[in-house]
């Protein structure tokens, strides 16, 4: 059985994490990781997760755990994640990162890491919204630009980047078949009299409410007619059984960076 080491244990996705690796038989808990001003640094993380006493403390650094092979998984903030990403290269130790908001200095060192690591990194661990965004490079080169984009994307209120990585992830290979330039096409909201739409805009627009778990909707608007993809997230365990297959499969690769897109065969 595989060990794993868990970052961001006292977080939403963190604990559902911790939950699931006890309940399944493919991974072993082998670590806690928080940030050091968390509250729940000490404490037992399956009495955080709401699961009973594991045995293993909620503590704030990731290098002592890795002193035995074992899998990271990565759900923190963006500074945290690329500390957690340097060290488990420097450990050859392989880390899935399901952080959101990673600029891109950071994601480019996070690339230049994988070099002599093991690093998969996605937006969203859904096996559905994966094969979403595999589909819609095909249909917008289908489409063509006839078809108005407009990705909306909503969550729960405590989210703190937007438009959504997913979002980013749905929109990108739109671009690239559109011939795109998506940071000049991207458009985020709208207001006042702006005109009519033009036909090169992307729209990436974002909803903050309540407890949303995740929802992304790809509208191509055509004369006529609309073509609409749509994937709604129950709960947070659908990333979190992701996260876990991906572990489970990046143990076993060679050094490089990889995304869900590897793990699915997409």
């Amino acid at each position: 059985m595989l060990d794993a080491i868990v970052c961001g244990a006292a977080g939403r996705m963190g604990a559902t994490l911790v939950r699931l690796i006890h309940e399944g038989r493919s991974l072993k808990l082998a670590g806690a990781v928080e940030s050091a001003d968390n509250p729940q640094i000490g404490k037992d993380a399956g009495e955080v997760a709401g699961i009973g006493k594991l045995g293993i403390p909620i503590v704030a650094e990731l290098e002592p755990l890795l002193k035995k092979e074992a899998v990271v998984i990565e759900f923190t903030a963006p500074a945290a994640t690329l500390e957690h990403a340097r060290i488990a290269a420097r450990k050859n130790a392989p880390i899935v990162i399901g952080t959101t908001g990673l600029d891109p200095k950071q994601r480019e060192e996070i690339e230049k890491l994988a070099r002599n690591g093991r690093i998969l990194i996605s937006a969203n661990m859904s096996l559905g919204v994966n094969l979403l965004v595999s589909l819609m490079g095909k249909v917008a080169g289908i489409l063509g630009d006839d078809y108005d984009v407009e990705i909306i994307e909503a969550h729960h209120r405590f989210k703190k980047d937007a438009p959504s990585g997913t979002a980013l992830a749905l929109a990108e290979p739109i671009a690239k078949a559109l011939k795109r330039d998506l940071g000049a096409a991207g458009v985020s909201g709208r207001k006042g009299i702006v005109g009519e739409r033009t036909k090169e805009e992307i729209a990436l627009l974002s909803v903050r409410a309540g407890d949303i778990v995740g929802e992304h909707t790809v509208i191509f608007g055509g004369l006529g007619e609309r073509v609409e993809f749509i994937h709604r997230a129950q709960n947070r365990e659908t990333f979190a059984r992701g996260a876990l297959r991906a572990a489970v499969w990046l143990a076993k690769q060679k050094k490089g960076l990889y995304s869900m897109q590897d793990v699915l065969g997409l």
